[in-house]
């Protein structure tokens, strides 16, 4: 088994689908007005309109209401990417700070309310457990 993608449903997608190719740093690919991804070297985050939520059957989900998944994305420096995203991030949960596992973290909130945490491991267990991956 593979992973593949999280999905993030929202009622805008354009509004998404730029506020993560700014995190990011990658145009997403879009197969169809409703519908992006963003693709990574080690997943796809994946933007799809509230109107396709219709196919997983009704009320299956809704839009800008999670409150207990973090999208999580490792960086190489997350002091540079804490002053570049600080000027247009509009909500900080978190601002950097070495986590009792041993990754740097900060969180903020998308345009829609999801959690996104950027990271860097920062001690010697915490590089070791990522090791090449």
């Amino acid at each position: 088994m593979n992973f593949a993608s999280v999905r993030i449903i929202t009622d805008d997608v354009d509004r998404l689908v730029e506020f993560y190719e700014k995190v990011t740093g990658i145009a997403a690919e879009r197969p169809a007005p409703v519908f992006a991804e963003i693709v990574l070297p080690s997943g796809t985050l994946a933007i799809g309109h509230s109107q396709t939520a219709q196919l997983f059957g009704a009320d299956s989900v809704v839009a800008a209401s999670n409150r207990t998944v973090i999208i999580e994305l490792r960086v190489e420096n997350i002091e540079a990417e804490y002053a570049r995203l600080k000027p247009w991030v509009d909500q900080w949960v978190q601002e950097p700070t070495t986590m009792p596992w041993g990754n740097r973290s900060m969180l903020f909130r998308d345009p829609d309310g999801n959690l996104v945490n950027l990271f860097e491991p920062a001690s010697e267990a915490a590089i070791e457990r990522f090791g090449d991956r």
